[in-house]
């Protein structure tokens, strides 16, 4: 467990150092030389284009419309102007640790890592895609929500009203009221401590931290982050109130088929997943696949004697261990497996890694980092792609029930456990084919990236002996088709 959440370290350290500095670049820092580590920057105010304006219109997942939830107009601006020029007057190195440590990005980076070292902390394995969908689409519609409350009061920023106000970050460009931060904070801190209870005060800590900090870099009042709190609550309870009624609780009761090319086992893994509600599938069974190659046809036979091949040469190829191990691109290339039979729920959890540091870097790269309405929407289709693309998959696995590789030749030496469900079609391969389309609709100069990313990933699993070639091709295909739906969903939101 310590070795994944040091990869999320490794992950937030890299990507906060080219957010930082980009950050640093786009502002137009007003001193002339970088400052020091711990001492507050002071940025320059140059007059910008307003960011998103008509947010608070686009197309919504639980409300029923950004203007659902808009808040009363703000209190007075000027009897909070002194307390924030008293708390950036104090500013100290712990406090700008803390303001730089949630200025990272958009205000959904943060609360995704978060979210995947919960995951990796709880050994989630498929409703891991659960988790993240419900935490990105609650601050998606938060953030609408939030547009919305901004444009119909637009209270200047404390800067804009006392130019002698020192900012420890670039002041955004959008109205105050209500704080973005904050309002993610309330959206996700709210969905989390629904999943993981026992954690709610932890979360409860860490929403205050990251709202209290916009105060304190003098780009928020008090009432900004307070609003931003209440209405972020209020959008993930909605959410919360969506995930009591997804399915997601039922139990299974009953029993594993048997005959040949079925599989095999006594504890199949989340049999009810196709059954789950979807965000933008009808139902889990809307894309079923149609059946796998017989056991015995000559193409199951065939990819079986392409597994066996691929054990005899597969030290040659390292990618395998890639895909399983480490989400950060590095492969495996010790001369032995060594801690590669860990449980599944690392492989899974993993793509979640792998996935959202692609979403982090290009949010920076397509210059995305301050406008928090669009990289909340990213958020948010990605993951819900990913999940729909998991209940449509586990449909499909569960109504043919294929045989897995090791179940046809017993004597195959896989690369790490075979997971305890059907073959047919691979999860992984499902989840990555949804997840690359989606990610080269939002960001297509990199599609053809991804789309190479997904492929390999997808070859993997046949490399490793946990999967026959159909099954990762047609998951690829499976997945892709959900990401169109979520792809047309997204056409007509209103984001353009």
């Amino acid at each position: 467990m310590g070795t994944d959440i040091r990869r999320v370290s490794r992950i937030q350290r890299r990507t906060a150092l080219k957010l930082g500095v980009a950050a640093t670049v786009a502002a137009g820092a007003a001193t002339a030389s970088l400052p020091e580590l711990g001492v507050p920057r002071v940025y320059a105010a140059t007059p910008a284009a307003q960011v998103e304006p008509g947010a608070g219109s686009w197309k919504t997942w639980v409300l029923t419309s950004g203007s659902e939830l808009r808040l009363p107009p703000p209190p007075d601006s000027t009897a909070e102007l002194a307390d924030v020029r008293s708390q950036a007057a104090q500013r100290d190195a712990q406090a700008i640790d803390r303001i730089e440590y949630w200025d990272m990005g958009a205000p959904t980076t943060r609360w995704n890592e978060i979210a995947i070292t919960q995951g990796l902390k709880a050994r989630m394995t498929l409703r891991s895609y659960r988790m993240m969908a419900l935490v990105n689409v609650a601050i998606a519609d938060a953030m609408i929500a939030a547009w919305d409350s901004k444009y119909a009061h637009n209270r200047p920023r404390p800067a804009e009203l006392d130019p002698s106000i020192s900012t420890a970050v670039a002041t955004p460009r959008s109205p105050a009221y209500p704080c973005e931060h904050a309002v993610a904070a309330g959206a996700a801190s709210t969905v989390l401590a629904y999943l993981f209870p026992d954690d709610a005060p932890r979360f409860a800590e860490l929403a205050q931290d990251a709202a209290s900090s916009r105060v304190r870099a003098g780009v928020q009042f008090p009432s900004d982050v307070a609003a931003g709190l209440e209405l972020g609550q209020a959008v993930g309870a909605k959410v919360v109130e969506y995930a009591r009624a997804d399915g997601t609780d039922a139990v299974w009761t009953g029993t594993v088929p048997e005959g040949p090319g079925l599989w095999v086992g006594t504890n199949p893994g989340e049999p009810l997943a196709g059954t789950w509600k979807p965000w933008v599938l009808t139902s889990g069974n809307q894309l079923r696949l149609g059946p796998p190659p017989a056991h015995d046809s000559e193409q199951k036979l065939a990819e079986l004697a392409e597994i066996r091949q691929f054990q005899e040469a597969r030290g040659a190829n390292p990618v395998a261990f890639y895909w399983a191990r480490d989400p950060v691109g590095r492969p495996y290339t010790g001369s032995a497996p060594v801690a590669i039979a860990q449980s599944a729920f690392r492989w899974a959890v993993l793509n979640h890694l792998l996935w959202g540091e692609q979403i982090a870097d290009k949010v920076f790269q397509y210059r995305l980092d301050a406008n928090a309405p669009r990289a909340a929407r990213a958020y948010a289709l990605v993951s819900v792609a990913g999940y729909d693309a998991a209940i449509a998959c586990w449909d499909s696995k569960y109504a043919y029930w294929a045989a897995r590789p090791i179940h046809l030749d017993p004597t195959l030496q896989v690369l790490f456990p075979t997971p305890a469900h059907p073959t047919y079609p691979s999860g992984h391969s499902s989840i990555a084919g949804a997840t690359e389309a989606m990610l080269g609709h939002l960001f297509p100069r990199d599609a053809e990236c991804f789309r190479r990313d997904a492929e390999e990933l997808a070859s993997s699993r046949e490399w490793a002996g946990i999967h026959f070639k159909s099954d990762d091709q047609d998951g690829l295909a499976l997945g892709r088709a959900v990401a169109q739906q979520v792809i047309a969903r997204a056409q007509a939101d209103g984001a353009g």
